[in-house]
């Protein structure tokens, strides 16, 4: 893909699943990576920038960090998240709701907020939400997730807004939309894994690094007229 190599792109989330894969592979294309996130993986790839999604103060010294080491801003993909537990609807604590909505969509604003100011004084720059099946196409089945599903639906509406505003100014604004994943934090619930894998067409979960490979067509400028996409990647799980 053309594009990546020598583009300086920051990833929230940088630590988990999702987001340690689309570092690796995207410093693999030849980006060079910062990697934001409030913990440093023991294999991380990029420059570690630490960062609190949900602290505005954070995102922006974190914009700071990564303009320390460079004049300009290529790409963003906002991929900070977190999950409640399996908590009925009736029985969820607001203070458990609020911290989903702050970390899944408030972090994702306020990122693409920060960068994406960089990003228009530029006149240029490529930003990937990791929004969620769960968002727009299916209710997470049997765990109950409401909070989850609405702030991935609210990624998803909040990327077509940006595109819409931003797209005409040179930044391009997408989102990515996995099914189940096999990472660290699906494997926390082994339990439902055949229900989740019987669900889905493939019969598998999807590899981190495909989740990151359809992140990096995003950036690339082979979807140079994607702008307010939405990809899902889900296996067949929505089909049925």
């Amino acid at each position: 893909m053309h594009g990546l190599a020598g583009a300086h792109i920051a990833i929230t989330g940088a630590a988990g699943g999702i987001g340690l894969a689309t570092c690796a592979w995207l410093a693999d294309a030849g980006a060079v990576v910062y990697a934001l996130d409030l913990k440093q993986a023991d294999d991380q790839v990029g420059t570690f920038v630490r960062t609190d999604v949900t602290d505005p103060a954070s995102v922006a010294a974190a914009v700071s960090q990564v303009s320390a080491h460079t004049e300009r801003i290529d790409g963003l993909v906002a991929g900070a998240g977190i999950a409640e537990n399996d908590v009925a609807a009736e029985d969820m604590d607001l203070d458990t709701f609020d911290k989903v909505l702050s970390v899944n969509l408030r972090g994702v604003f306020l990122a693409c907020q920060a960068f994406g100011r960089q990003m228009l004084v530029q006149g240029h720059g490529r930003i990937v939400n990791i929004s969620s099946m769960s968002g727009n196409h299916i209710v997470n089945v049997p765990q109950r997730q409401c909070a989850y599903n609405a702030s991935k639906a609210a990624v998803t509406a909040l990327t077509k807004s940006l595109a819409v505003e931003w797209g005409p100014r040179g930044v391009r604004v997408n989102a990515v939309s996995p099914g189940y994943v096999d990472t660290p934090l699906n494997a926390l619930k082994r339990h439902q894994h055949d229900e989740w894998k019987e669900r889905t067409v493939l019969g598998r979960f999807a590899r981190p690094s495909e989740i990151a490979a359809s992140v990096g067509y995003l950036l690339s400028d082979e979807a140079g007229f994607c702008n307010g996409t939405e990809l899902l990647i889900d296996g067949g799980y929505s089909l049925r």
